[in-house]
């Protein structure tokens, strides 16, 4: 772009925001107006909330001066709400004492916030990351670097998401035990909500005894497993007290209900087989929920067998507390106010959602918005919840099958193959994911078995003892007992730290158990391949075992959905970087073989995120690597700071989260070579010159290595492909290799690291041309683009999203390529992606300078690629410009493809990775016809062929009630209408996200708006193979 072109465009923004400047008295006193009329604040909040909006009203004029910004009233109140919401969580909600309201400055809620201003829950939820973003650095300059720690804005949306589910699993379950309120004659009985239909007065009873559960005794750890559990044992309480007549069920049902001998109906047992559950979590959760009933309601229990109540007809009750006159009409309508006074002072001083909404779909906040598999949809439009925590993303996972150690013994009896069993739910899936940890892993003891005891013995030196006192102190420090300084919400009650110490302790010991147990099995295979059980170089390296731990922690969080707790926590407490954690993911899978699939997809979810982002980000020890494989990088690493910090000690982790301090007799400071980096990145770099002279800068490869076999992008799943020994990943970067010739450590880390980021960038090439609807050519030399961008040009990913370089590649080969493809259509089918996040081409980290100091900013995608990417990646994008041969050749092979068809696989001649096929997999252009392989395990129980291959079809019906193989024939008449090259090919071991699959299957009918896309050449007399069109700096996203 030309210098003249700035200045006018600074130009025009200037008057812009010159005439926006002019608002300000008006705006700041409409949020006056909003502070004191609205939400009635005192001075001091008032004062605070004022502060913030000035120090980022610049940040707003610049939106609302945007062309095609939308409706900047709408953008007022947004901002407005962020900025009370902050003040709240900043300053006013954290630093007071539980329950003094007197103490309190800033006492009003989140739920009051949006009332005031009139937005949707679920769109404020979805634009708020927008506001932090653009704030990062005042937020910081403010309110300190850990602000984003202190406001748990992630937290919030995880916590929207969980409730919602919960509230529709406990209506569910109450409707299939009780009649609801519209079935009520009674209208006594029956509470009109504020927006609408009738709600029984029994189920709002059910759910604000479960708020009181969640506020004093689910105070820290609220995941969904045990609000299931909550929401389970208060159901029992509700079977006990409502009266007979409201009952859909029978206790006759033998498909539903176990009977112990003459004693009645074991009604825990029941629940627990129907929901999943574990019975002793059951009876505890129920004592519990009797003691607040006692203390909150003031009612006395007596043991339900003393009692005559009809209720309790035919119910073993030994084990139950009852509470006579409960349920009764008198006294219910009061209990329900107590504890709903109860739950206001409780979430007063706290900023939370008042999550009594959920009983109640037509309030006004929650909207129209929907919420499905972890994304809210909001007048239409899908948005996803990709920034909340990675057990958000795998709640829409589908439940393992019958035959997996998660499958319950009931639904696998011949009693209940009648009962007409629902669709999986979130909740059902964490409940059966839970199960696996329950039944798999909580047996095992919590010690080193013998065989891995002869492991840790057969070292150097016994290291047993080292090994037990690290895994006691990463995960004390991940699982605390109990949190400095922190209060119980109700003084007399408790039940909140006792219960916080009983999670704690569980999901230690599940962690321990299935550390040891996947610890055990990858030194078997060691042993095995190496010929010895002397593992000392894996066994001694402590950064692996903290890598091993974070894991086994992080697949117990993902499983129990925990909210307060969600990936990366666990690297920070481990005192691990994201990079380090993606070296032992595919071992660890390969070696728990009974991992449920759940779970192996939140592996490979999380996989993809390091490959993506966060191996990238500032503090990653790639750059530790990098700089030794490509010494020439060294420079600018050091300038922008990017080197992770040394590996903490065990002594800081247990000094700053309280883990116990004993330490054994050790005979070495520390075993993990990476401890000792030097702390000079230059001379690290200077160490291995010799390499980057020999070879490594080649032309076609910079990252050369003598693993020939290297494992695929997504490695949650095992396929034939070796992964290089844990030995030489986990090794000191500058360390030779003793599986290459005269190559380091690092140059074989950095290696298996670009051909994962490369295989991941190669599929969503593909997912985004296939919607583009452009030519094989024109994607491989996306690929082509971005591989050399990689090898030539690293600096363009450092502190970015591997999809902003796709999105730029995309644009580039466009503009050379003299495609009909414009950014506007490029981001706007981005959009459609699964794994798209509005940020990603919103927020595009750049550097700058003002006033004569560096520093950086963040701009839209456009103007980073003017501004970044064409300047650098120019000599490598001339290179695709076509001639006048190469043209007519590639319209030459654009036709054979056409009459040929798209081959799932890529040709042979393609340097484009070869992708694994979709599955399903979309095989017409026009018919909705997907094809996928059949399971294994379906296989293995059909006589025929092994050489013969067998798919499930999933799409449109050929015709009603026909044989399969009708159908088949059908379908495959309708394809070979137009030829198919070659044959299928589903046997990649690679693996395709599922998240993948569901976009192409659902894709989103969200849109994005973007100005005419104008593009400025350079100069017109330059040659065409020689100039790059820019993208128009007046084409800006639109931010709504």
């Amino acid at each position: 772009m030309s210098p003249g072109s700035v200045e006018m465009g600074d130009i025009k923004r200037s008057r812009i925001l010159n005439g926006s400047s002019r608002k300000v008295d008006s705006m700041e006193a409409r949020l006056l107006n909003f502070c004191k009329s609205g939400l009635s604040l005192d001075d001091e909040a008032t004062k605070e909330a004022l502060r913030l909006f000035r120090e980022t009203k610049h940040i707003l004029f610049a939106i609302i001066a945007a062309p095609d910004s939308g409706n900047p009233e709408d953008h007022e109140r947004f901002w407005f709400a962020s900025v009370l919401y902050t003040v709240k969580q900043l300053i006013g909600g954290n630093s007071v004492n539980k329950g003094n309201q007197a103490d309190n400055d800033t006492g009003f809620t989140l739920y009051q916030i949006l009332k005031v201003s009139k937005i949707k829950i679920a769109s404020f939820l979805n634009e708020m990351p927008q506001f932090f973003i653009k704030a990062d650095s005042i937020l910081s300059k403010l309110y300190g670097n850990d602000w984003e720690k202190k406001l748990q804005a992630k937290e919030l949306q995880a916590n929207f998401v969980h409730m919602t589910f919960l509230c529709r699993h406990f209506k569910r379950a109450y409707q299939d035990f009780f009649l609801s309120g519209n079935d009520l004659q009674d209208k006594s009985l029956s509470a009109v909500a504020n927006g609408g239909g009738p709600v029984s007065t029994y189920l709002r009873f059910g759910w604000m005894l479960f708020l009181a559960l969640r506020i004093h005794v689910f105070s820290r750890f609220k995941d969904m497993v045990t609000c299931t559990n909550g929401l389970v044992s208060i159901l029992a309480i509700l079977i006990l007290h409502v009266p007979i007549r409201y009952r859909r069920f029978s206790l006759d049902d033998s498909t539903r209900f176990v009977r112990k001998c003459d004693k009645g109906v074991d009604l825990i047992s029941s629940l627990s087989n129907i929901f999943h559950a574990s019975e002793v979590d059951l009876l505890e959760t129920s004592k519990v929920a009797n003691n607040l009933i006692v203390e909150i309601l003031n009612k006395t229990p007596r043991p339900a067998s003393e009692c005559q109540a009809e209720e309790l007809k035919d119910i073993d009750t030994d084990a139950f507390s009852y509470f006579e006159g409960l349920m009764e009409e008198s006294s219910l309508v009061s209990s329900i106010q107590i504890l709903e006074k109860d739950y206001e002072d409780a979430i007063y001083d706290r900023g939370e959602l008042d999550e009594r909404m959920f009983v109640n779909e037509e309030d006004s906040l929650f909207g129209s918005g929907s919420n499905s598999g972890g994304s809210v949809t909001v007048s239409g439009v899908k948005r996803k919840f990709d920034s909340i925590s990675s057990p958000t993303k795998t709640i829409t996972s589908t439940p393992s099958p019958r035959g997996s150690p998660v499958a319950s013994p009931v639904k696998e009896s011949s009693a209940t193959a009648s009962i007409k069993m629902p669709p999986p739910t979130p909740v059902s899936t964490a409940m059966t994911t839970a199960k696996w940890l329950r039944t798999v892993i909580a047996p095992l003891p919590p010690k080193p078995s013998t065989e891995l005891g002869h492991f840790l013995s057969s070292c150097d030196r016994d290291i047993t003892a080292d090994v037990s006192h690290r895994a006691r102190i990463i995960l004390e420090a991940i699982f605390p007992s109990s949190s400095p300084g922190e209060r119980c919400v109700a003084g007399s009650l408790q039940s909140a730290s006792l219960m916080d110490s009983i999670w704690a302790e569980q999901r230690r010991m599940e962690a321990l158990k299935l550390y040891y147990r996947v610890l055990a099995a990858m030194c078997r295979a060691e042993s095995n391949r190496l010929r010895s059980r002397n593992l000392t170089s894996l066994l001694t390296n402590e950064r692996f075992h903290r890598c091993m731990l974070a894991c086994s922690a992080e697949l117990v969080l993902a499983t129990h959905k925990t909210v307060t707790m969600m990936f990366p926590a666990v690297l920070e407490r481990s005192g691990i970087t994201a990079f380090d954690l993606s070296k032992v993911i595919e071992s660890f899978v390969r070696h728990e073989e009974t991992l449920p699939r759940e779970l192996k997809r939140h592996l490979n979810n999380l996989e993809e995120r390091i490959l993506e982002s966060m191996a990238w980000e500032k503090g990653s020890s790639m750059y530790n690597s990098l700089i030794v494989a490509k010494s020439s990088l060294s420079a600018e690493i050091n300038r922008l700071r990017l080197l992770a910090d040394p590996l903490p000690s065990l002594d800081a982790i247990a000094m700053q989260y309280g883990a116990p301090t004993a330490i054994p007799q050790r005979t070495e400071a520390s075993s993990d070579p990476n401890v000792d980096t030097p702390s000079s990145p230059q001379r690290l770099a200077t160490t291995v010159v010799s390499n980057e002279t020999t070879g490594v800068t080649g032309e076609h490869n910079s990252f050369v290595s003598p693993v020939k076999e290297r494992s695929s992008a997504f490695s949650a799943f095992p396929g034939k492909s070796r992964q290089p020994p844990l030995q030489s990943a986990f090794a000191s970067p500058t360390r030779p290799n003793p599986y290459g010739g005269g190559e380091t450590c690092a140059d074989t880390t950095i290696y298996v690291f670009c051909q994962k980021v490369l295989k991941l960038a190669a599929i969503r090439i593909k997912c985004l041309s296939d919607r583009l609807q452009q030519p094989n050519l024109a994607m491989e030399q996306v690929y082509r683009l971005l591989n050399l961008v990689l090898r030539e040009q690293t600096g363009i990913f450092f502190n970015r999203h591997i999809d902003q370089v796709i999105l730029c590649s995309f644009y580039g080969i466009a503009k050379i390529q003299l495609l009909n493809l414009t950014f506007r259509e490029i981001i706007n089918n981005y959009r459609k992606q699964p794994q798209c996040k509005p940020q990603v081409f919103r927020n595009v980290f750049v550097e700058s300078r003002r006033y004569g100091r560096s520093g950086h900013e963040t701009v839209d995608i456009i103007a980073f690629y003017n501004r970044v990417f064409i300047p650098a990646v120019k000599p490598l994008l001339v290179k695709f410009a076509p001639s006048e041969s190469s043209v007519e050749q590639s319209h030459g092979s654009e036709d054979t493809e056409k009459s040929d068809g798209p081959s799932p696989g890529s040709p042979g001649s393609s340097p484009f990775q070869r992708l694994p096929d979709m599955s399903p997999k979309k095989v017409s252009a026009t018919h909705n016809v997907y094809v996928s392989p059949l399971r294994s395990a379906k296989m293995e129980n059909l006589n025929s062929h092994n050489s013969k291959s067998y798919y499930a079809c999933v799409g449109e019906s050929t015709h009603a009630y026909q044989s399969p193989s009708k159908d088949l024939t059908a379908i495959n008449n309708r394809l070979n209408s137009r030829r198919v090259s070659s044959r299928l090919n589903f046997d990649d071991p690679g693996l395709v996200s599922d998240s993948v699959v569901a976009g192409s299957l659902y894709p989103s009918q969200s849109s994005l708006h973007l100005t005419s896309d104008s593009v400025l050449s350079q100069s017109q007399s330059q040659s065409q193979s020689q100039s790059v069109l820019l993208a128009s700096s007046a084409s800006p996203i639109k931010h709504k």
